[in-house]
């Protein structure tokens, strides 16, 4: 194992961690800290993997601005602290998400492992075929849910 892999599980766990504090904790601010702590991890995750200008709009963008913003918005409500408990009383919603996602991914790893790959020819579909197909198919589904979501924010 490499110095890179080492990294990379570092940055991945961080960003797990980040995600599992964004659902436990109570207090606004101490969520807007867990989302900035998880974004800079998937800044990390994205420099470790050799995209560094995605990294550094992470940063910049979102971490940077975004976040600030959030944060100044938070400081502006004014949100007091109540003398009850300190995380959230609804962690199951979560918890039972993660557990669909992760066997999820797991069904997905074992289907995609050699034993149980198809042999009529080659399977594998990596970036480049997912973008060609993506930009040829299916660029106008994405528009479209691009402009429900901006009808959604409105």
């Amino acid at each position: 194992m490499n110095l890179e892999s080492l990294l990379l599980y570092f940055f991945a766990g961080g960003a797990l961690l980040g995600g599992v504090l964004m659902l436990l904790a109570r207090h606004p601010m101490r969520v807007a800290l867990a989302l900035i702590g998880s974004m800079l991890s998937l800044a990390g995750i994205y420099a470790v993997l050799g995209v560094h200008v995605i990294a550094v709009f992470q940063v910049l963008i979102y971490v940077g601005a975004v976040m600030v913003f959030m944060v100044y918005v938070l400081m502006l409500l004014e949100v007091r602290e109540s003398e009850g408990r300190r995380y959230s009383s609804l962690p199951v919603p979560g918890l039972a998400g993660f557990v669909l996602l992760v066997s999820a991914i797991g069904i997905s790893i074992w289907r995609s492992l050699p034993s149980h790959r198809e042999t009529a020819g080659n399977t594998a579909y990596g970036i480049s075929e997912f973008s060609i197909s993506f930009l040829n198919d299916y660029w106008l589904h994405f528009e479209l849910t691009s402009v429900l979501l901006v009808a959604a924010v409105v």
